[in-house]
Parts: C-alpha cells; structure tokens; sequence
C-alpha cells in the first residue's frame, strides 16, 4: 500500500494564532463595542490585548526583525522630535508646580509610548486578511450599540456623568478607528462595503450625547476628499494646517475672538474661553519658552492659577505646560509623519490623512494633551494602520484566459 505523506502539526504555532486571533478580537471588536458603555475600556482592554501579540510573537516569531524595525524607527525625525517632547515633558517636572501629580501623569505617558513601541514590533510581517476583517465589524458593532443606545438607552444610560462620558468617548473611537477600516475595505475594492460603514458610523455620532466627534469625523472627511483628488496636495494641506496650528497657537485667540465677538456675542462660552487664553499670553509672555510644567493646566483651574473657563484643547494645554520647545518638537513631528505616511500605501493615504485630521481636530476642540485614555485612543488608531499597512502584501490574481488545445502527434487535431 501506497504511504500516506506524513502531517507535523505544531501545537506551539497553533496556540501562537489563537493567541494572536484573541488579541486582534480584542484591539478590534471587544475593545471598540466595550467603550460605547464604559470609560475605561480603552485603558483596561488595551494592555490586555497588546500582551496577547506580545506572546503570539514570542511563539512563532511571525514579526519583522526587530533589529531592523528598531534602526528605522530610532532615526526617523518624527520619532526623534516625539522623544524631545517626551524628554521635555520630564524635565518640566523641575518647573511645575505639581510634582506629584505630574509625575504620575508622565509615567502614564512612558506606559503608553512603551505598550505602542512593543506592540509595534509584536505586529506580524504579513497580517492574515482573516485578522483584518475584524477591524471593520468591529466599527459597525460598536456604531449598532451607540445608536441602539441613543435610541432606548436614555433611561438607564444617559444623563448621568459617567454615562454621557462613556458615550463621548465611544464616540471618539468610532471616529477615529472607522478611517483604517475603511482603508482596508477599500483596500480590498470592497468600496461599497465601506461605504455602508462610513454612513453607519457617521449615524451613530449623530446620536452621540457631544457634538465634537461629528465635527471632527466632517474634518476627516474634507482631507480624504483632498487627498483622493490629488493625493500630493492632500498630504500637503494636511501636514501643513496642523503644524502651522500647533506652532502659532499662541495667535490664536488675539485672531479669533473678534471674530467670535462679532458671530456669537460677547458672552459666548467659547468666546470667554479665548478671552481667558488671551489673558495669559498676555501676562506671562515669557512663559512661553518653557511653559508652566506638565499638569498645570489641569490641575491650575482647581486651585485658581488657571481660570475656571481657559480652554481644554490640546493647542492650549501643550503651550501653557510645554512651551516653545514642546510646541515646535511636536509639530515637526506631525509634520514629518504626516508626510511619511504620505509616501507609503498609495492607497491608505487618503484615510491615514483623514484619520489625521479628525484626531487633530478632536485634539484642538476639546481633549486635553496627556489624558490617559485619548493617547492609548490615538496609539491604538497608529497600530491599526500599521497593522492594514502590513495585510497589502496581497496581488491580484491574474486572469485566466482560454488555454489552446496542443496537437497530440499521432492523433487528430483539435
């Protein structure tokens, strides 16, 4: 009898998937839906999954040499520029008038940056499409149970502090997270697909207890537009605008509050919080250079050094507590992100310009710089993207054309 050719299974190479399976179903599904109905979903299911790849990777070391991957990411410059805001923000620990709080907030801040580095080189070389296509069900399940709350979910839900936080930060991780699951949908010319899930997400912020998602998901939107249409400019506009914020920043309210004054009033919220940021440029314009020290900003309004109605933006926060050097480091960051990205998948820039642009604009109308869960928000959005980077390894199949019939020699011919 003829031998049957001899099967090896690897059990370690098995569990290594599931375990990858597990944290991908964590960073995409769980982690998404979990957060429409709590606020601390993000930070709890984050590290959880994260260490999940660790160990998938440590198993069948499916991940790019980290030799390699460590070189090219210590000598980009917007690394490097990140780590002189990172190296900044301790040593404005010198300065703050809140030590102790702000040393707690940047050990937070070192957790965060070291989970993305490792969960960066945890990432498979070639991500399976299997892993991906949770991305997108994930987004649409949790965009379902935003609006299936906004709709029956008043009663037990909303209207009380922590739910309407939970919603809000729901909200801004649909936002943000639908723009790399379109990217790979239509990556894999599944346009209309992705269609569906833009609509369905744009619903469900639409429902949202705040209005900053939405208006932050119609900024996205604008920039993919652009970028779709000419992706050179798109890049350029995007990088552009967002540094260009960052570093006149302090100009701002001088510039915006006569237009605010003759729009909305005088006695407009937004227009007295100009008038707040205007009134420390003015009185402390040396400040500037250094900042007031990591924390200020938050913890100034509790004991009056900072008044009641200053802005929670994180162009306000990051020159109030940072200063020039921290202002210029991070905007030359972005600017040279933006623009590497730029230069990578042709087509995942006009979402990684999009997802750009409405994490900026979230930033800039009403997160704060260093809170814990908008940073793990945004690195679990830069992992995304890395990871749909990773799954375009995938060409086309040739078509088939009809193959002639040889003549047989001897025999009639076809």
């Amino acid at each position: 009898m003829p031998r049957l050719p001899s099967t090896t299974v690897d059990p370690a190479l098995d569990a290594a998937a599931l375990l990858r399976r597990l944290g991908f179903f964590g960073l995409f599904v769980a982690l998404p839906v979990c957060a429409q109905v709590s606020r601390r979903a993000t930070v709890v299911l984050a590290p959880i999954a994260v260490v999940l790849l660790i160990t998938a990777s440590a198993i069948d070391r499916r991940q790019r040499a980290v030799d390699t991957s460590l070189r090219r990411l210590l000598t980009a410059p917007a690394f490097l520029a990140g780590m002189l805001v990172v190296f900044w923000s301790a040593l404005s620990l010198a300065w703050t008038p809140f030590p102790g709080p702000a040393s707690e907030r940047f050990g937070n801040l070192l957790f965060t940056v070291a989970m993305t580095l490792l969960a960066y080189l945890a990432l498979p070389d070639r991500m399976r499409s299997a892993n991906l296509y949770l991305l997108p069900l994930g987004v649409g399940a949790a965009s379902v149970v935003a609006i299936l709350i906004a709709l029956a979910g008043d009663v037990m839900f909303r209207g009380t502090p922590n739910g309407d936080s939970a919603l809000e930060r729901g909200a801004i991780v649909i936002a943000l997270l639908v723009w790399p699951a379109v990217a790979w949908l239509r990556s894999r010319r599944r346009d209309t697909e992705s269609l569906v899930l833009a609509v369905l997400a744009a619903a469900a912020l639409v429902t949202a207890p705040v209005s900053t998602p939405l208006f932050a998901l119609a900024i996205g939107a604008l920039a993919f537009a652009l970028t779709h249409a000419r992706v050179s400019l798109g890049v350029r506009v995007t990088a552009t605008v967002a540094a260009g914020l960052l570093v006149f920043a302090p100009l701002l309210p001088f510039l915006a509050r006569p237009v605010g004054v003759a729009l909305l009033g005088p006695t407009a919220p937004g227009v007295l919080a100009l008038k707040a940021w205007q009134k420390l440029v003015a009185l402390e314009p040396l400040r500037l250079i250094t900042g007031h020290g990591l924390e200020t900003a938050l913890r100034g309004r509790v004991f009056g050094i900072v008044p009641a109605n200053a802005p929670t933006t994180m162009l306000f926060e990051l020159w109030y507590e940072l200063g020039i050097v921290g202002a210029f480091a991070m905007a030359f960051a972005l600017y040279r992100a933006i623009h590497r990205t730029g230069r990578d998948a042709t087509a995942l820039v006009p979402c990684a310009m999009a997802a750009f642009a409405t994490a900026f604009a979230i930033g800039g109308v009403g997160v704060g710089l260093t809170v814990v869960w908008w940073l793990t928000t945004v690195a679990l959005t830069i992992l995304t993207f890395v990871a749909v980077e990773r799954g375009q390894f995938r060409h086309s199949r040739p078509k088939v054309g009809r193959i002639p019939r040889l003549p047989v020699r001897g025999g009639p011919q076809a």
